[in-house]
């Protein structure tokens, strides 16, 4: 192998991509190429090791007492805490025939001095680890907003009329198609465009008369732009002609479209304020369903850009609570309004939603509401489909405001949270699972208020209660094992050698801080909000509780570029996520954040005596 390829493939393993030109010549200057056999014991336990190993092909096990604890296989290094600490608390054995670079650790340790970089990482905490991981990845993303194409953006329809129209036409036509540019064209072919400006500047302040024809007012010259240009490309085109807009072609040279200095801005700028208040203005369901599909794009845009994923889902859920309160009062009759309060559940209750899942809602109505129940079917069955059109799909398990099962008056939730809390099964705890999440997005908010208070009032110091309620968690196994240090679903082919990161991660952590929250009967419905509160009341050390919040942050967000990159493809969305995808230092945090999910089980097999249930 050359010279230059060493230096790449030492420099493509995290974080030595830090290095400096000399410290990465240092590091090629000392290193020697080692082949092993397999079951070939590389680095004894309890032994003075000598130097760190970059694995070129095969694998190593790590071991104790003939425990597996981890796998390191192509592109990864080990074992960087035994040189630090100059002393192997576990040995390290191929699994198969394996040829590693080896350097000394002198060499190790003293770069390590000189870089700050290496030696922050190297010295860092978990929860450290997994928050630099977090703005390592976001930083390297950010170069994709600058291959952004033009078709990304928002690009107004265009609307081609006859040069002979009147203005007072023209204008009637700007009203109803709802765009704020027309263009015209000629006999000749010849293309004009005219904007919503040209009326206030040239008609309204010179008193033209609104019969004139509108070429009168209009501009020749148009700018144009192929779709799949990028986006970059159409700012230094409009700041080299001084425009606001330029007109979208596509491969067929036909017009598609005008993107204007607005679409541009709001794209860079995630577009956030503009679809809020797109919702808000918003007088019919076509206009909210336009602003629903801005969703996406943002979610995009603000990944890109490095927006942390807690801020991402306040964001999008504030996004979302705004169109169902919205969609609420379109649809809703008037005298349900005021007398009903519409929640969501499940992660869009706790704020956890990014991407559209299925839904999950309900509707409590007061016990002095006296709507007509044929009409209250109506609407919550229209509404219900009408979010399916918006793309959320129906729940499966058909918990939605269609159901009447989830749709009844407070005194009636009572009765049923009273049998849930009374008759325990699994359906019922999934029930208050789901319950406890709920938040209202419109209508009265004291009837979602009151009727968990009464759920805390009934599960009051029943210790059986809460044991009951955390023990689901013991039916799901965090995937780390002997296997390339993760376990794989073998039974299901489709998924084979990915991960259910929701179930063997996500979940469990959900759960398991729910469980706890609901024992301390807190309000809060969001995960990371509540640790936070468990946190002030003593029940997580705070050291624990920032690698809870961490760990949860490191997995949804793995889960949410895996799913991005699924739809890019036109893949369904799901939980699985196949590490060979991973680079080295996600490989890693994954594992990490499957032993703080390991240890908050632990935590709640004692806390709740789960073994004794």
């Amino acid at each position: 192998m050359s010279i230059l390829e060493q230096k790449k493939v030492i420099s493509s393993i995290h974080p030595f991509q830090n290095l400096t030109s000399e410290q990465l010549d240092t590091f090629v200057e000392n290193m020697d190429i080692v082949y092993f056999k397999k079951n070939e014991t590389v680095q004894a336990q309890g032994s003075t090791p000598q130097s760190l190993f970059f694995i070129l092909k095969g694998i190593i096990q790590e071991k104790q007492d003939d425990e597996v604890f981890s796998i390191y296989s192509k592109n990864e290094i080990f074992d960087s805490i035994s040189l630090i600490e100059n002393y192997s608390k576990n040995s390290f054995v191929t699994a198969e025939e394996t040829i590693c670079y080896t350097l000394p650790r002198e060499i190790f340790i003293e770069i390590l001095h000189e870089n700050q970089e290496l030696e922050n990482y190297f010295f860092q905490s978990i929860a450290e680890k997994l928050n630099n991981n977090t703005l390592y990845e976001k930083n390297k993303e950010m170069a994709n907003i600058m291959i952004a194409k033009v078709k990304d953006a928002k690009i107004h329809k265009a609307v081609i009329v006859d040069t002979n129209i009147s203005i007072f036409e023209a204008a009637t036509i700007i009203k109803k198609e709802k765009v704020p540019t027309i263009l015209l064209k000629d006999e000749n072919g010849e293309m004009y465009i005219v904007t919503d400006s040209d009326f206030r500047q040239k008609v309204i302040l010179n008193r033209m008369d609104f019969d004139d024809k509108i070429v009168k007012i209009a501009t020749k010259g148009l700018i144009y732009i192929n779709e799949d240009d990028f986006l970059f490309n159409a700012q230094l085109i409009m700041a080299k002609h001084g425009i606001k807009r330029v007109v979208v072609k596509n491969d067929k040279d036909e017009i598609i479209g005008i993107l204007d200095q607005i679409s541009l801005s709001s794209f860079f700028a995630t577009n956030i304020f503009s679809v809020s208040n797109q919702i808000v203005k918003a007088e019919t369901i076509d206009e909210l369903k336009e602003a629903s599909l801005s969703f996406i794009k943002i979610i995009k845009s603000l990944n890109a850009k490095g927006v942390k994923i807690e801020f991402i889902s306040k964001l999008i859920n504030q996004l979302n609570k705004k169109l169902l309160d919205k969609l609420y009062k379109v649809l809703a009759p008037s005298e349900l309004y005021e007398k009903s309060c519409l929640v969501v559940m499940g992660s869009e209750g706790r704020g956890e939603q990014i991407l559209k899942t299925d839904q999950d809602n309900a509707l409590i109505l007061s016990d002095d509401c006296t709507i007509d129940e044929k009409e209250l079917q109506e609407f919550t069955t229209k509404f219900t489909e009408t979010l399916v059109d918006f793309g959320f799909p129906r729940c499966e398990g058909n918990i939605m405001v269609s159901n009447p099962y989830w749709c009844r008056k407070e005194s009636d939730f009572k009765d049923l949270i009273y049998t849930w809390i009374n008759e325990p099964n699994g359906d019922n705890f999934m029930n208050i699972a789901i319950f406890y999440d709920a938040v209202c997005v419109s209508g009265n908010k004291n009837l979602i208020t009151h009727l968990k208070e009464y759920l805390f009032k009934l599960t009051s110091n029943s210790l059986s209660f809460y044991a009951h309620f955390a023990k689901v968690i013991t039916s799901f196994d965090v995937p780390l094992g002997f296997f390339d240090g993760f376990v794989f679903n073998s039974k299901d082919n489709k998924h084979k050698n990915e991960i259910d990161i929701k179930r063997g991660g996500i979940f469990i952590l959900v759960q398991g801080i729910r469980s706890l929250s609901l024992e301390n009967k807190i309000f809060n419905t969001n995960t990371n909000k509540r640790i936070k509160k468990l946190t002030e009341l003593g029940v997580l050390e705070e050291e624990f509780a920032k690698e809870l919040t961490m760990a949860f942050n490191f997995l949804t967000n793995l889960k949410l570029k895996s799913n991005l990159e699924k739809l890019d493809k036109k893949s369904d969305i799901d939980n699985y996520i196949n590490p060979d995808n991973l680079n080295t230092m996600e490989k890693d945090l994954l594992k990490e954040s499957f032993k703080i999910v390991n240890k908050l089980k632990k935590k709640l097999e004692f806390h709740f005596k789960l073994n004794y249930v």
